[in-house]
């Protein structure tokens, strides 16, 4: 049965020696069926072996694919069509751990996102989710909880040692074999399996500074990064000090300027 739900009925019969000489009618092809979610079972004949998987992909590509598929307790349809995804997630993990030239190993000692702390807060908002999901056994939110993490590192072109081997703990429940080779990788020598667990700081998620959208009679033409401390008459004075504010006026006293600290500035008139 293709992706079509289309049955191929030559495939049918030489898989399934009683069908070989039963007529099916209509005799027209294609002959279009329907699915059902069922448990596996060797007497219904739809049990998938993960060796071929394995081969392709890798246990760790599996294993996260079947945490993927959805929440522990309920039944989830069978589909091997979605593990691609899975398995470009890690090597898109292994890529941010190798982003040297040629593909070389590069994680350094310099301190994360100095300045910014941007990667600080990606690594504690990571732990934070998965401490929760490993609590409620919502393995599924977790392995997406991964994928945004490392697509946010990547863009931040993260190579610090300091958020990047607290992330290969995390990852070592989910994905143990590249994980301990990770870990062997930045040079230690203890499996991955025996050390403690990352410990969330909530003063990293603690916001300092908010991106406002600034918009012109509704409609948003810039964003600026103020500080959350600022009082609205603070906001407004920066805002209309702004050199993109001065250019969309051009030399005209505006009506009104809504300001909603920690949220929009729009400039009517």
């Amino acid at each position: 049965i293709n992706s079509a739900n289309e049955l191929n009925i030559s495939k049918l019969r030489k898989w399934r020696e009683e069908y070989t000489y039963v007529d099916v009618i209509p005799t027209e092809e294609p002959y279009i069926v329907s699915r059902e979610v069922e448990k596996m079972s060797k007497s219904k004949y739809n049990v998938v072996s993960p060796d071929a998987i394995c081969e392709d992909y890798g246990a760790d590509s599996l294993r996260l694919y079947e945490m993927f598929l959805g929440p522990l307790e309920q039944s989830k349809p069978w589909n091997t069509a979605g593990i691609t995804g899975v398995h470009s997630f890690l090597k898109k993990l292994w890529r941010l751990y190798h982003s040297g030239e040629n593909g070389a190993f590069s994680v350094t000692n310099s301190p994360p996102s100095e300045g910014s702390g941007e990667d600080l807060k990606i690594l504690h908002k990571t732990i934070k989710k998965v401490e929760e999901d490993i609590e409620n056994f919502s393995f599924n939110t977790s392995v997406s909880t991964f994928m945004i993490c490392v697509n946010e590192l990547t863009a931040q072109k993260c190579t610090s040692r300091a958020i990047l081997e607290p992330l290969a703990i995390l990852v070592s429940p989910y994905a143990p074999h590249i994980a301990e080779e990770l870990w062997e990788k930045l040079g230690n020598t203890k499996s991955i399996s025996e050390v403690p667990f990352p410990k969330f700081e909530e003063k990293y998620l603690v916001e300092s500074s908010k991106e406002y959208p600034i918009s012109f009679n509704g409609k948003m033409r810039f964003k600026l990064v103020l500080s959350l401390d600022l009082s609205k008459e603070e906001i407004e004075a920066a805002v209309m000090a702004h050199e993109k504010t001065q250019a969309q006026l051009q030399g005209r006293t505006p009506k009104k300027v809504i300001v909603v600290p920690g949220k929009i500035v729009n400039i009517v008139g």
